[in-house]
């Protein structure tokens, strides 16, 4: 299945017998002191600067969230959107839980983007599907309602089962439906990965859909995060999961390196050129 998005004239196909999607994660101030900073300043300088240096590292996409504590989010999302399809054409991934902010975003960008996001809360599901469907975008679905996010695999394949159903009823159809299995904290819930996989493998064998992961939160608290988060989006890809929420600069290599394993590179080309054009520094 095919989840096309597009950019001002750049098409992006997210595709569960392709290669994989990276969606570039830093236009997000969540941990970011000075990414947040920039954005209470309206210095959009630094954003340009964190789209270009993710976009030469290999992003397909990018993921925009603006939400600062103090900031009027629904005006400085649609001013950010407006400023990055100037300068970049690439889609955007738009992230933001203000359906307002959401809805003026979607009126300015480009082409075919991406809506980050909607859960299985009806309240969410009244605010954001009828968005989507009007702009014909895509959205990434959270496999979480209001008892929350389940613990096993089985609570989050029903909750994804429910969004595809309810988005089938606003005339959104399963390839502009990508599902996100959420993953906790290992280091708080050791099984918090193993259930993540499994439910990636449930929601392909069940909707062969294509599936999201956020790959940071995994790791949190741990040492040598980067190394846990470069496993799990191996041991993601390996089950099912076509795109991710991640860090382009420190994983695109290890990303085109899974997708060369898989038989999805022929004669390492797109690997070898993608090492070629980010050589590794001498240690």
């Amino acid at each position: 299945m095919q989840t096309l998005v597009c950019g001002k004239t750049k098409q992006v196909k997210i595709d569960t017998e392709g290669v994989f999607t990276i969606i570039g994660e830093k236009i997000n101030p969540t941990g970011r002191k000075k990414l947040a900073a920039a954005l209470l300043e309206g210095n959009l300088d630094y954003v340009k600067e964190l789209a270009t240096n993710q976009i030469n590292a290999g992003a397909d996409l990018l993921d925009v969230n603006v939400g600062v504590p103090g900031a009027d989010e629904e005006a400085l999302l649609p001013q950010v959107v407006k400023m990055l399809a100037e300068a970049f054409d690439v889609p955007f991934c738009l992230d933001s839980p203000n359906p307002k902010a959401l809805a003026q975003a979607l009126a300015i960008a480009p082409g075919k983007p991406l809506v980050n996001s909607v859960n299985g809360k009806q309240e969410s599901l009244q605010a954001i599907l009828p968005l989507v469907r009007e702009r014909g975008a895509s959205v990434i679905a959270l496999t979480m309602d209001e008892q929350g996010i389940p613990k096993d695999a089985e609570g989050r394949v029903k909750i994804a089962g429910r969004i595809l159903e309810a988005a089938a009823k606003y005339g959104i159809p399963p390839e502009d439906v990508i599902i996100d299995p959420l993953v906790l904290t290992v280091g708080a819930e050791s099984q918090a990965g193993a259930v993540t996989l499994q439910t990636i493998q449930r929601v392909r064998q069940e909707f062969n859909v294509n599936i999201n992961v956020g790959a940071s939160n995994v790791s949190f608290g741990l040492p040598e995060r980067d190394t846990v988060n470069a496993a799990f989006l191996a041991l993601t890809i390996g089950a099912g999961a076509t795109c991710a929420i991640t860090d382009p600069i420190k994983f695109t290599r290890v990303l085109r390196a899974v997708d060369l394993l898989l038989g999805k590179d022929a004669y390492a080309a797109r690997y070898v050129k993608y090492c070629r054009a980010h050589p590794l520094e001498e240690k």
